[in-house]
């Protein structure tokens, strides 16, 4: 393998790169051995923060909120079930990431065609895109927001938070991990805060927490929402794709021994304990959000869904449901607490999605940049269609740029549901294999049982969703020829990804007889 960390080297700004993963920072925080769990667990604490980010993003926000809204509790299942599934997903990332020694990315690339790496570094890279959409939305209404930026010189003053970036990259992975917990910090704080100004049913959240059949059902319709419509916008927003390319990277920051099989035990027992309480912490804000959109509001008074409709909501006493959250309302402190949180999200976003972009880039196509330079290029990028919006509706009233805001937001998120089969199937069959995670470290029964279960429940959930979504970048005027057409263009999108997941299933297969057979002639030969 190249290494492109020789001191005194030249670096260029796209470089060959075809050795460890993340490679400035592979192995660089030092472990402590034989000490005590709480110490170990400290020790490997931080990457399961940097992965949670992506489980509270500002493309959760709305679809938790107005779940509670349009129908009281009944989805806080769909929270807690998305939550167990990601655990599953994540622990599954952060294993083969310690055990390979390869992301997820390198793994698929070493077990397909080149010409079918492409693509899938094609597709993560739109699903990459559709998420920093959502991200600088968030960012730029919030410095609107609190600071009364004009919005399009907001959307370009989030292009500099590469600087935010290139300060971090001076400053260690460690501190990085410690800054992404303090803004995570920040987020729970502010929602555990006016949710308790709320004093909402705990009965009634207990009793949410139980799956039901009206959890997926098709009726009643709410605000143009079905319970099962409710259901799959959270479950969108929740399990994304970049996540489990990130944490099979980030799990290897540790230096152990990878000589030593307790070590790499170790590894992965600590790395699953990290992950699993993060995103606990990512459960709990999904749960206040949605408990928000029940308890903070009068039911059924938040018509503008919107991170503007929910910040002027939050200071309209009209909208609030009991005396306390009114008279604190008044302060404007409910609706400056909920803007910081939103910009502490944007921010924490900068950090993960520079960090997955380099992953994908590496790992599928051997190409490397500066994080500065990835991070500039996927923003200026992602800033051109909020760009776009802002502009056309610049002449309309307020209430519609701010819903066209909102539907880019919604609409771009599309691209996770193509990309999201082709980073959990992979992931899940590698993990599966004992050729390529040994008899110790390979997915027990249960695991395979439940994968495979989360695994094809998320994709055809996932497809099922896609004709409505399709229809929705017609907007609201679209007429029944213009949704017939979408429909059609959706259902023939579904057949070419059940077509490419084929493929990808067929040379993940054949990738790893290839494997065993060369385990199996390198035991002859020894």
């Amino acid at each position: 393998m190249q290494n492109s960390s020789e001191p005194g080297r030249k670096h260029k700004l796209i470089e060959y790169a075809n050795g460890p993963s993340l490679e400035e920072i592979n192995g660089t925080v030092e472990v402590p051995k034989g000490k005590g769990f709480w110490k170990t667990l400290f020790a490997y604490s931080g990457p399961g923060a940097l992965v949670a980010v992506g489980y509270m993003d500002p493309g959760n926000w709305s679809t938790s909120i107005t779940g509670g809204q349009n129908f009281q509790y009944l989805l806080m299942s769909i929270i807690l079930i998305s939550s167990l599934i990601a655990m599953l997903l994540q622990n599954m990332a952060a294993k083969l990431g310690i055990v390979t020694r390869m992301d997820l990315a390198q793994a698929i690339r070493a077990r397909t065609s080149k010409t079918l790496g492409i693509i899938l570094w094609i597709m993560t890279e739109f699903a990459i895109m559709a998420t920093d959409i959502a991200e600088v939305i968030g960012a730029a209404i919030a410095l609107y927001l609190l600071f009364h930026i004009p919005l399009v010189i907001a959307v370009f003053i989030t292009v500099f938070d590469v600087l935010l970036l290139l300060l971090l990259t001076k400053i260690g992975f460690r501190k990085i991990e410690a800054i992404v917990v303090a803004l995570i910090l920040v987020i729970l704080l502010v929602f555990v805060y006016q949710v308790a100004l709320s004093d909402p049913d705990w009965g009634g959240i207990i009793s949410g927490l139980v799956p039901s059949a009206k959890t997926v059902a098709t009726h009643p319709t709410v605000a143009g929402m079905t319970p099962l419509s409710g259901a799959l916008g959270i479950i969108g927003a929740t399990v994304m794709p970049h996540n489990l390319y990130l944490h099979s990277a980030i799990s290897q920051t540790r230096k152990i021994d990878h000589n030593d099989e307790e070590d790499v035990a170790t590894a992965v027992k600590f790395s699953a304990w990290d992950s699993n309480i993060q995103l606990s912490f990512a459960f709990v804000v999904n749960s206040l959000l949605l408990i928000m959109g029940v308890a903070v509001f009068k039911s059924g008074v938040v018509k503008d869904p919107s991170f503007f409709g929910l910040f002027k909501a939050l200071s309209d006493t009209s909208m609030l449901s009991n005396g306390v959250l009114i008279a604190v309302a008044k302060s404007g402190i409910l609706s400056i607490l909920f803007a910081v949180a939103l910009l502490a999200s944007g921010q924490n976003s900068t950090i993960t999605g520079t960090l997955t972009g380099q992953v994908i880039m590496e790992g599928f196509i051997h190409m490397r940049m500066p994080l500065w330079a990835r991070r500039l290029v996927t923003r200026l990028i992602s800033v051109i269609p909020v760009l776009f919006c802002v502009w056309m509706t610049r002449n309309l009233p307020a209430v519609d740029e701010h819903e066209a805001l909102n539907n880019l937001m919604n609409n771009s998120q599309v691209f996770l549901a193509f990309a999201l089969p082709f980073s959990m199937l992979p992931l899940l069959m590698m993990t599966n294999s004992e050729v390529e995670m040994g008899k110790r470290f390979k997915n027990s029964m249960w695991v395979k049982v439940c994968g495979w279960v989360f695994v094809i429940g998320l994709t055809y959930l996932n497809m099922l969703g896609l004709p409505d979504a399709f229809a929705g970048f017609l907007g609201d005027g679209a007429s029944a020829s213009q949704i017939s057409t979408a429909h059609i263009f959706a259902y023939v999108t579904i057949v070419l990804v059940l077509a490419l997941l084929a493929w990808c299933t067929y040379d993940l297969y054949r990738g790893n007889q290839r494997l065993a057979k060369a385990h199996r002639d390198h035991a002859e030969e020894a």
